[in-house]
């Protein structure tokens, strides 16, 4: 998924006005268009929203000497193949072996994505990847429940918060949060404009931007940035 940032802010913008436009029977609504809409604005005034809150969501060794910041979209089927392959193979090698600090970010294309990762993060650090872990094995299920309808989209991702262990009405809290909702698109472009991120999945490795590779790959650069 090859998008610059600026079509990104304008794509929530646009997803947002959908949303608010054609009034779906749905809770969310409303609260999810002010977010979205508030979002798409956050770019021109992105200085006005305190970013700090934002938890960094990472696993492994936060003191080992390389760190890997994986930048993903949980609706890049990329980004879904990543986690479904070759993170297995660097958790089982790096990350609980304690070699190196693990950090996901998310990224926002869309409105879809956004509540995806409001559901991943609704339980904290704790639960956070095994969240992902379920978003990514159902990935190409809730992308797509009824065609790409987002009331039956999200009724999906609420199926898989519950499946986690949330409660109904953490869920909802966490779906209808507006402020948080607008604050995590401001860090997201925060973080991918510092690490130039163009692309998911995108690494940054060792303090260096990299796109979409192999495992061997990979690996290659964990060990030289080690060594």
């Amino acid at each position: 998924m090859n998008r610059i940032l600026a079509v990104v802010a304008v794509a929530i913008g646009v997803a947002g006005y959908f949303w608010y436009s054609s009034a779906p029977s749905n809770p969310l609504d409303n609260p999810q268009a002010t977010a979205l809409l508030g979002a798409a604005s956050a770019q021109e005034a992105g200085a006005d929203i305190d970013t700090s809150s934002v938890i960094e969501m990472s696993i492994g060794n936060p003191d080992a000497p390389v760190t890997v910041i994986e930048y993903a979209s949980y609706i890049c089927p990329h980004c879904g193949r990543f986690h479904e392959g070759p993170f297995k193979q660097l958790k089982a090698d790096y990350i609980d072996t304690g070699l190196i600090n693990f950090v996901y970010r998310e990224v926002y294309f869309d409105r879809f994505g956004l509540w995806a990762s409001a559901i991943a993060r609704c339980a904290g650090p704790e639960k956070f990847f095994g969240i992902t872990d379920l978003l990514y094995a159902g990935q190409s299920t809730w992308t797509r429940a009824g065609g790409g309808d987002p009331s039956a989209i999200v009724d999906e991702l609420r199926k898989i918060g519950r499946l986690a262990g949330l409660g109904n009405d953490a869920i909802e809290a966490c779906l209808q949060d507006g402020d948080n909702l607008r604050t995590l698109v401001a860090w997201y472009q925060e973080n991918a404009a510092e690490d130039g991120i163009t692309s998911t999945p995108s690494f940054v490795i060792d303090g260096r931007t990299y796109n979409n590779m192999s495992y061997e790959e990979m690996r290659g650069l964990i060990d030289d940035a080690s060594s």
